[in-house]
Formats: structure tokens, sequence, C-alpha cells
């Protein structure tokens, strides 16, 4: 499967999203794109993600540039999976494209609760 990961970039995402994924079984098991894993630099997320099969989106903080990935995502009928950190709550809005929602206590947690939902599917 052909996963894209969209996340805000206000917070330590290569540390506490990106790490965590490429060292799961997940990372072996499929394609995962992770945008800014290799540059900080603009990702033309709308022409790859018409390619994916999911995506993965940490929605623990909000983010315009997410927002504009999810709203793509959802045209194009991609299944999404929204995942948030214990204690965040995520916008009510994402609602409306899935009804994927996964709350997780720490990247172990997150990474089993993934697994389990992709199965799923």
């Amino acid at each position: 499967m052909k996963i894209y990961v969209s996340h805000s970039r206000s917070y330590d995402f290569k540390n506490e999203l990106y790490l965590p994924i490429r060292n799961s079984p997940l990372n072996s098991k499929h394609k995962i794109l992770l945008p800014h894993e290799e540059s900080n630099k603009p990702f033309n997320s709308r022409k790859y993600l018409r390619t994916c099969d999911l995506v993965i989106a940490e929605v623990s903080y909000p983010s315009t540039g997410q927002g504009m990935e999810l709203g793509w995502a959802n045209l194009y009928e991609i299944p999404t999976i929204c995942i948030f950190k214990e204690g965040h709550k995520p916008s009510s809005s994402l609602k409306i494209i899935t009804d994927k929602f996964c709350e997780y206590k720490d990247p172990k947690d997150m990474i089993e609760e993934l697994e389990k939902i992709i199965s799923r599917l």
C-alpha cells in the first residue's frame, strides 16, 4: 500500500512521527512517504496524493497546509486515518472526511494502533 503521512510542521515530527514509523513493521510492509524527511522545502502533496492508497494524518496540532492536503485526499476519495496524541482534541470538522480516529499515548502505542487499523482496511 502507498501511504502518505500528513502533519503539522509545528512540532518535532521527525522524532515523534517519522522515526517511529520508519522503525516499525509498517515501513517494511508499505511504501510510506514522509514529505519532509529529507528536506524542509515545500512538497507538492496534491500531485503525489493522487497516487496514494491511504493518508495517515497526525492531527494533534492544527495546520492550514494539512487541512488543504486532507481536502485533496477527500476529493480524490483516498481513505484517511486521523491520529492524535492523548490530551489533544482534533478539529470536529475532520469527521466530514473520515470516521477513523486513533488516540495514542506514545510512539509505540501509535504504531500498534495504526497497525490494527491498517490491517482491517
